[in-house]
């Protein structure tokens, strides 16, 4: 038709459409302008693309006021140097298509007064313009020019001559399509239209054009076009397109709260999870200390959503491609698509965190799941781990990463196992999956197991991604597990699912705390690379004290970005008692350790919320079921089955074979749930238990000491407790930690005698093993114990050990000061052997000195004390007893 108007060949003009005519002549061109009713700047264009080729943004419009104010001719500029005709021309182009009137045009010219000849100039400066705009036109089509109204001047243009007015047509149409099925079409609109801005409307003029009502009208409207922009590229996906035009819009509009509320979201979506939360701090600063305000409920939303990495998801590609027909392969047994009908199919995934790190070897696990080889595919796998470890983060992430794999989409739920929300039955959650997958709500079974008949059917064959978060046992996810070999199935639980792996095939993957590299770059990525750095040492002991917990490590970043504060000072104040008080985030009562570890607890029976409170008390890192039972006061046979129960919800792990213990986290805040009464008898019990076994294997070990109680007392257990001495010693080296630690312990808590009889009974295993380390800490803590109870001689003997130790350490100077302090104990308590040893281990350190003559006096004060208790085998004994043999020298 085009072409029978033209009065040209259909060929001809598919030639000219298709570039094949390089240029065609110009009557042709207008009488397709003519057939096609194009207006004369569209022929312009036309003309211009004939003649040179198409030049890089055709149609570009000739006056510029998205920014300073430009007037060019094709490429080139048209200098307009006047200030009035500045004025005047940015106010025409302004205020275009309307008309300006004498008024505007006057109080623009003479913001202080119009001389009396004002009437005049402007038609002086009327003119000029009307030359200026005759220079930055076209030849081949009329100029724009200013023309009379009966109120003022006109400036007549087409609209896509003026960089306004070219923004407000995308910007309509971008609004027109914002609401179309797929919004990228409205996102390339908004995109373009915001490629005219080069900064403030009129950003050269003068105040009073600047802020006239129409500039600060079409400022607004580019605020509008910004969000609606950026609210696009994260429904796509494409946060990082957004990032810039946010940042120039803040500058520019440095209290918006729309726009940092939006920066804040896609920075976060960028993976800048530390630049977002800046961007809100610093609105927040502002707003206080400028307005007296704070952020609005929008930005306070976008800061949670970052917290608690609730990031906008991208529009998927199974609903950008939801309009095309469905293959009949591709329909449901029903002729129904794997969604619903005529909709989406179902891509349920909530964002990934902003920013993920580590974690490699569990994803290669996870990629099992999608392994091209039949032999290596996993079709379900149970990510399970201890409250915090990252479990949900993991699932999402590698979820993710591996969507294009399931073409039919991705179902997700949170099943609320460990929630304080109710917990999700399994015929809720079928009821959900079938209508997202197409099935019609008034016809969903009743009953729950036609309801997961249904489920298995309309996923049969289909190639689809079920992730079952936050699962509370194998009965909860049974149901939801689909038949389908094409689809997969993620489960994160803090339980372990036994279950699944021994009935259902499933592969489990244990998710521990990160390692210290690991943790120190989520750190990194937390409050920025640049000041992890620079607090490199203070960074690593900070990871350390949230013990490689993810979710502690991210709750302490973002309490480092809020108060701006050094990473070495706020990990000073985490090493208090109130450690998990300041792993919170002020205003966010989900955004605490605590919190996690609550819901834990709380789905604990009595039973076992009893023995993980007691397991918290344990001195060392790890006990063992026989020690549970002591601390607990139950058969061992109980407290093995509630270990097992305990590791199950991974508030235990079995560190080692029948072995358990606690992260650092979860025992500081299992004490602050015991009562101290409950505390103070559990402890009583447990160290007694040590003490009695500990007895027993020093008397099987060292039969010629064992038993020389400082107090005098008898110890002798009339039950055996080990069958020989391998036993014994094998018992002690498990447990040497624990025994050190219990002394410590018992000490610190008020039970001094038994802390330095536990110590005296240890003493001799730590000698002769050469745990120096530990033996000097077992000593220091019985010398304090033996003080707080009066006994002299438990304190000299304790004052005995610490002066070996620092012997066997080199410390000769330090040994004599404590052998001497040790001497005069042993003298206030009528302690032979203990004189006798302090006096031959003086007169050694003396001897290495060279100092003969002092060494030789404390010789012979020791042999009078030998001659007086009873032969010189007494000495030896003596030297036993302290793990360190005689120094038989003569003087």
């Amino acid at each position: 038709m085009a072409a029978a108007r033209a009065g040209i060949s259909t060929r001809a003009l598919r030639d000219i459409e298709r570039g094949r005519v390089r240029r065609p002549q110009s009557r042709t061109l207008q009488r397709l302008a003519e057939a096609l009713g194009l207006t004369n700047g569209e022929l312009a264009d036309l003309l211009a693309t004939a003649s040179t080729g198409p030049p890089r943004e055709t149609g570009r419009p000739r006056l510029l006021i998205l920014g300073p104010l430009s007037l060019q001719s094709g490429r080139t500029p048209v200098p307009v140097t006047s200030p009035m005709l500045r004025r005047l021309l940015g106010l025409l182009a302004l205020k275009h298509p309307e008309p300006s009137t004498q008024q505007e045009i006057t109080d623009t010219l003479w913001p202080s007064g119009p001389p009396s000849s004002h009437q005049s100039l402007i038609h002086t400066y009327v003119s000029q313009v009307r030359r200026l705009l005759e220079q930055g036109a076209l030849r081949t089509v009329p100029p724009p020019t200013v023309v009379r109204t009966p109120t003022g001047y006109l400036l007549k243009a087409p609209r896509n001559q003026i960089d306004l007015g070219h923004f407000d047509d995308l910007l309509a149409e971008a609004e027109r399509l914002h609401r179309a099925p797929d919004p990228r079409a409205a996102y390339e609109a908004l995109t373009q239209a915001l490629q005219w801005w080069r900064g403030p409307v009129l950003a050269d003029a003068d105040p009073v054009l600047r802020e006239h009502p129409a500039a600060v009208v079409a400022n607004e409207r580019r605020v509008k076009a910004v969000l609606l922009h950026a609210d696009t590229a994260l429904l796509l996906g494409r946060p990082g397109e957004a990032v810039p035009v946010l940042w120039d819009m803040v500058n520019i509009e440095p209290l918006h709260e729309g726009l940092h509320a939006r920066l804040v979201l896609a920075l976060a979506s960028c993976g800048e999870q530390a630049a977002a939360l800046n961007v809100y701090n610093r609105l927040r600063d502002r707003l206080d200390e400028e307005l007296g305000i704070a952020p609005n409920a929008e930005v306070r939303d976008a800061h949670l959503r970052v917290l608690r990495q609730q990031l906008p998801v991208a529009l998927p590609l199974a609903q950008r491609r939801a309009e095309q027909p469905v293959p009949p392969d591709r329909a449901t047994p029903g002729g129904r698509p794997a969604g619903k009908a005529g909709g989406p199919l179902p891509a349920q995934l909530p964002a990934r965190a902003g920013s993920y790190v580590g974690r490699r070897r569990q994803m290669r696990e996870l990629d099992a799941l999608v392994s091209p080889d039949p032999a290596r595919r996993s079709h379900l796998v149970a990510v399970v781990g201890a409250p915090g470890v990252g479990k949900t983060a993991l699932a999402k992430h590698w979820a993710h990463a591996r969507r294009e794999h399931f073409e039919d989409g991705q179902l997700f739920v949170d099943l609320r196992g460990h929630s304080p929300l109710p917990t999700l039955r399994p015929g809720d959650v079928l009821a959900q999956f079938l209508r997202a997958l197409g099935a019609p709500p008034d016809q969903l079974p009743a009953d729950e197991d036609e309801a997961a008949a249904l489920y298995r059917t309309l996923l049969a064959d289909k190639q689809m991604l079920i992730v079952l978060d936050n699962a509370r046992d194998a009965e909860q996810v049974r149901p939801l597990i689909p038949g389908a070999q094409g689809c997969a199935v993620v489960i994160t639980s803090r339980s372990r699912l036994a279950g699944l792996v021994a009935s259902d095939g499933a592969r489990q993957l244990v998710l521990d705390v990160l390692d210290p590299d690991e943790a120190r770059q989520l750190l990194g990525s937390t409050i920025g690379e640049s000041r992890v750095a620079a607090e490199e040492e203070a960074a690593r002991r900070l990871v350390r004290v949230c013990g490689g917990l993810p979710l502690a490590i991210r709750i302490a970043g973002a309490n480092l970005l809020a108060r701006d504060a050094r990473i070495a000072d706020y990990c000073a104040e985490l090493a208090g008692d109130d450690m998990l008080n300041r792993l919170r985030i002020e205003g966010d009562r989900r955004s605490t350790v605590r919190a996690a570890f609550d819901l834990s607890y709380r789905a604990l029976p009595a039973a076992a919320q009893r023995m993980f409170r007691l397991l918290s008390l344990i001195p060392g890192p790890d006990v063992t079921a026989a020690g549970a039972a002591a601390l607990a006061d139950s058969a061992p046979a109980e407290s093995a089955g509630l270990l097992v129960s305990l590791t199950n919800a991974h508030l235990v792990r079995e560190r080692a074979a029948g072995r358990f213990g606690m992260h650092d986290l979860l025992r500081s805040y299992g004490r602050e749930l015991v009562s101290r009464e409950e505390a103070h008898a559990a402890r009583q019990r447990l160290f007694d238990w040590y003490l009695h076994h500990t007895d027993a294997a020093a008397r099987l070990l060292y039969p010629m000491v064992a038993g020389a109680d400082p107090s005098g007392a008898e110890t002798r257990s009339s039950v055996p407790v080990f069958a020989d001495r391998r036993e014994a010693s094998e018992w002690l080296d498990s447990e040497r930690e624990n025994l050190a630690g219990a002394v410590l312990q018992a000490s610190g808590a008020g039970f001094t005698a038994l802390a330095w009889r536990l110590a005296e009974s240890l003493h001799d295993y730590l000698s002769v093993g050469m745990y120096t380390g530990d033996c000097l800490k077992v000593a220091t803590a019985s010398l304090f114990a033996a003080v707080a109870d009066g006994e002299l001689r438990a304190q000299a003997a304790a004052q005995l050990r610490r002066a070996e130790c620092h012997w066997v350490l080199a410390n000769n100077a330090q040994a004599l000061e404590l052998f001497g302090s040790a001497l005069e104990l042993a003298r206030l308590a009528g302690w032979a052997e203990g004189q006798d040893l302090a006096l031959r281990r003086i007169r050694a350190a003396h001897q290495a000195d060279g100092g003969m003559r002092p060494a030789c006096d404390h010789l012979s004060q020791a042999r009078g004390l030998t001659r007086r208790g009873g032969g010189a085998e007494t000495a030896d004994e003596v030297g036993r007893v302290s793990g360190v043999s005689s120094v038989g020298l003569t003087c």
